[in-house]
Parts: structure tokens; C-alpha cells; sequence
């Protein structure tokens, strides 16, 4: 039986490719990538010139047969534009079928955004968990940063730029003001790293346009180590609320002193003003 390589490929420097990964292209009967004419410029430059075929989302099911007829004949490879196969690309469909139909699939390791930002974030890369790109829907986005609100574990995704701030902003709503580093263009020209908390990474892109693609990473939820008791919390929800500070503003301060959420310190404050109220 044949073999199907997932091989990783540069996510920016194209000197960021092993040479194992460059042997196994040269030597496969195919090469199935996402998008021919990027993989075509990285295959140029190394001199390969193994057959190319596109394999993307929206013929990844048709191409199946044909994919798995071509590996009785030989050794295929699958690429994906940047970085490592089936990490937010398609594959994952493919690699089931080949692996039903008898085949071996085989990693060559290489390049991966979510990794790299990862390490270099400076925030514990012991447990974590990677979640691709949040919704694009307002409220389903929401939704889903609501459901990583407790979790111990760094949160690493990938977000486009123009939704950059919106999303940043949704997180300092859900999950308090934690540390975070926003990763750019990770092994390009214009890397850069921004590590701070997430207010603070507001305030920078509000004033800096982002550009590029980017990485995020936030510090996990440590509730002995970062978070107020509900006692305390309460507290100077009161000692606010006695002074009249707006509850926007409040909940702002309050969840960069203490470690919750903003939108659970907001929501209390609010029951706060009600109670008064009666």
C-alpha cells in the first residue's frame, strides 16, 4: 500500500522547510495542494517539479476517487498553503478515506503558526488548547469565548484582521482583563509580537491598524492565583456603586483589580443598581 504525507510548509520564510519534507516532495508522484500557484512559487524556488493538483474546501469530497485510485499508482503528499495540513485546512475527510482504504498516512513536521505564537508568548504552554477562528457572528463568538471562560488551559486562535479589535474587545468583556500576546506575521518581514493584557492590546490597535494575519494567546483562567473571592468582589462593587461610578467604567477597573470577567462583574453591578432601586 501507499503512503500519504501530510507535510508542513513554510508560514512565512521559506528557509522555514526541512530537508526531509523537500526529499519527500521531490520524490511523491503528486503533490495535492490547497492553492497550486502559492505551493507552485515555494516549489519553484527549491527547484521541484512534481506534478501539482489542487485539493481545497470546496472539492475535497469530489476529488476523493480520483485521489484514492492516484495512491495505487505511488506516494502522495498533501500541503497546505502555510504551515502544518488539516490545521484549520482541509484534510481531515481525505485522511479518513485513505486510511480506510488501507493506506498509510505519514506527518512531516514542520511550520505552524498556533506553535510558534505559542512559545514565543510567554505564557505557559504546558496544557492548551487551540480553537482555530472564532465565529464571525457577533453572538455566536461571544458564545463560544463564553465557554472557554473557566478553562485553566492558554487559549490560542487565529483571527483576521479587520475583525482583530472586535474580537479583542469581546474578550475583555467575557474574560476580564488577562494577559495575552497577539502574534503578526509570524516568521515574515513585519513579525511582531505584542504581549501585554488584553485592555491593553485595545488601546494599541485602536491606534495601530492591523495588518496582516495574527495569532492570539491568552493566559488560562487561575482562579487561586488571580481571582477574588465573591465577598470580596461584592465589596467594591459597593464602594463604587456609593460614589456613583457608571457601571461600564466600574466594571472596567474592577475586573482588572480582581481577576473576573467583565461581563460577570458587569451583570452583578447591574443587580446591584436594581436591588437599590427596590
Amino acid at each position: 500500500m501507499s503512503i500519504l504525507y501530510l507535510i508542513a510548509t513554510p508560514i512565512g520564510n521559506l528557509e522555514d522547510i526541512s530537508a526531509r519534507a523537500l526529499k519527500t516532495l521531490r520524490e511523491v508522484t503528486l503533490i495535492l495542494a490547497e492553492d497550486t500557484r502559492h505551493t507552485g512559487k515555494l516549489l519553484a524556488h527549491y527547484g521541484i517539479k512534481t506534478p501539482l493538483s489542487s485539493y481545497y474546501e470546496h472539492n475535497k469530497i469530489i476529488k476523493l476517487p480520483e485521489i484514492l485510485a492516484r495512491l495505487q499508482g505511488g506516494d502522495l503528499a498533501l500541503v497546505s498553503d502555510a504551515g502544518t495540513p488539516l490545521l484549520n485546512d482541509p484534510g481531515y475527510e481525505l485522511v479518513r478515506s485513505v486510511l480506510t482504504a488501507g493506506h498509510d498516512v505519514s506527518p512531516i513536521p514542520g511550520p505552524s503558526a498556533p506553535l510558534s505564537a505559542l512559545i514565543v508568548s510567554g505564557l505557559s504552554a504546558d496544557a492548551f488548547l487551540y480553537l482555530g477562528y472564532l465565529p464571525r457572528k457577533d453572538s455566536d463568538r461571544r458564545q463560544k469565548i463564553k465557554e472557554i471562560t473557566e478553562l485553566p488551559y492558554t487559549i490560542i486562535f487565529l483571527e483576521a484582521p479587520h475583525r482583530l479589535l472586535t474580537t479583542l474587545s469581546a474578550l475583555s468583556t467575557e474574560l476580564g482583563d488577562r494577559q495575552i500576546a497577539v502574534a503578526r506575521e509570524l516568521t515574515k518581514l513585519y513579525e511582531e509580537v505584542q504581549r501585554g493584557t488584553i485592555s491593553e492590546m485595545v488601546e494599541h490597535f485602536k491606534e495601530h491598524k492591523p495588518r496582516g494575519e495574527f495569532t492570539l494567546v491568552i493566559d488560562g483562567f487561575h482562579p487561586d492565583i488571580e481571582t477574588w473571592s465573591i465577598d470580596e468582589l461584592k465589596r467594591e462593587i459597593e464602594a463604587r456603586m456609593m460614589i456613583n461610578q457608571p457601571a461600564t467604567t466600574a466594571a472596567k477597573e474592577i475586573s482588572i483589580k480582581s481577576g473576573w470577567p467583565r461581563r460577570k462583574v458587569y451583570n452583578l453591578i447591574i443587580e446591584y443598581q436594581q436591588k437599590d432601586k427596590e
